[in-house]
């Protein structure tokens, strides 16, 4: 992949550190950060390596959604440029964040509006800093509030009255609501979140490398279905996959030797 200029990726061991780079503009979306953002979450697909994604925001904001000011100045090198220009769309981004096997970890704090919102949406665990502050921002501008799988993904997590009145409204929820609400998992201070973000990266890096990318696939195809049933049978499939493979038989060995498991990536 050619150099980022608009997010900065750092590997820790198996832990990928992804932070949106663009703290003077409050991270907002243009057509670079989104190019990069399909490289970076296509280039996860097959390496297995790396098994946690942790995303934040540089500077005082996670992600102010688009960047409407830089396309509306005529001295920027993005004036006049519209989504259609930037050769990947923001819905197939939001879809192969989903699709990409390492669960993803989002810390924010400040704004995430619109598209920045939609990043947290679109992510496995969700943890605010106190001064985060979400909403969805396309209502505000002329447009549905249901765009890039918004109307999937919030009433499912917080219920379909509260996720109608942000949608309708556009009202930000702040970190005690979202916890409260489901939206997310904790809130800490927000020199606390890196800390809360390696706390539970941690955490996820004990379970075996196969048994973490199939809960998330396995949760993804549940959402789809309202048939317990088919539910069932697809667990059942996903556990006997697990149990044919080396990590298993490793789990089932510390276990009964009292030890950590020595895991394979």
């Amino acid at each position: 992949m050619a150099p980022h200029t608009t997010i900065t990726v750092v590997h820790e061991g198996a832990v990928d550190w992804l932070t949106l780079n663009r703290p003077e503009r409050l991270n907002a979306l243009n057509g670079t950060m989104v190019r990069e953002l399909w490289d970076y979450f296509s280039s996860l697909e097959s390496d297995h390596s790396r098994r946690v994604v942790v995303m934040r925001g540089a500077g005082s904001a996670f992600c102010a959604g688009l960047d409407l000011k830089a396309q509306n100045d005529p001295s920027s090198e993005a004036a006049g440029e519209s989504a259609a220009d930037w050769g990947v769309s923001l819905s197939d981004l939001v879809k192969k964040m989903r699709a990409c096997p390492q669960p993803i970890v989002c810390l924010v704090h400040g704004a995430a509006c619109g598209g920045g919102f939609i990043f947290a949406l679109s992510s496995d665990i969700r943890i605010a800093g106190r001064s985060a502050k979400m909403n969805v921002a396309f209502v505000k501008l002329g447009l549905s509030g249901c765009e890039l799988g918004t109307s999937y993904y919030l009433p499912r997590m917080v219920g379909l009255s509260i996720a109608s009145e942000l949608m309708m409204t556009g009202r930000f929820i702040h970190a005690d609501r979202a916890v409260a609400t489901g939206l997310v998992s904790q809130v800490v201070d927000d020199d606390a979140l890196e800390a809360a973000g390696r706390e539970m990266a941690a955490d996820l890096l004990l379970t075996s490398p196969m048994g973490l990318r199939k809960t998330k696939e396995t949760l993804n195809l549940a959402m789809m279905s309202n048939d317990v049933d088919t539910i069932i049978k697809l667990e059942e499939h996903t556990q006997m996959q697990c149990m044919r493979g080396p990590d298993f038989e490793e789990a089932m060995t510390a276990f009964a030797e009292k030890r950590a498991p020595r895991f394979r990536a």
